[in-house]
């Protein structure tokens, strides 16, 4: 089990330092993301891909211990329920998330990069806990 959180921690601490240098160097594409979530085919297909996600990570690694593994556990568990809150009720999650975004979105990129960042160092072990 151990191999699973490594690789999903080197996942997920990649991805998230990925997404936060894309949107930190183009802030443009924030606005077009909300943009393009008026479209019923991109939300519904957004939606899809955030449940899948969500239930691969979950299956995968469902460990609820008192340890830096349950990051991996919570990111998928969130990836879930954005997913099926974008499907089941699109026009209210959207709300909510404008609402989170506009409110706290400096907190938010700082949020994602110290994740991946503590994800991946767990994965690597550089600083050493």
């Amino acid at each position: 089990m151990e191999n699973i959180s490594i690789f999903l921690a080197k996942f997920w601490g990649w991805y998230l330092i990925i997404f936060f240098l894309i949107l930190s160097l183009n802030p443009k594409r924030i606005k077009q993301i909300f943009e393009d979530l008026k479209d019923q085919k991109f939300l519904i297909i957004t939606a899809f891909i955030a449940i899948i996600i969500g239930l691969l990570n979950i299956l995968f690694h469902n460990i609820w211990e008192d340890s830096w593994t349950i990051v991996i556990t919570l990111i998928g568990y969130i990836s879930l329920l954005i997913g099926l809150s974008l499907f089941v009720f699109p026009d209210r999650t959207i709300n909510w998330i404008n609402i989170i975004n506009v409110k706290f979105l400096q907190l938010l990129y700082m949020l994602l990069f110290l994740i991946g960042v503590f994800l991946l160092n767990m994965a690597y072990g550089i600083v050493p806990f």
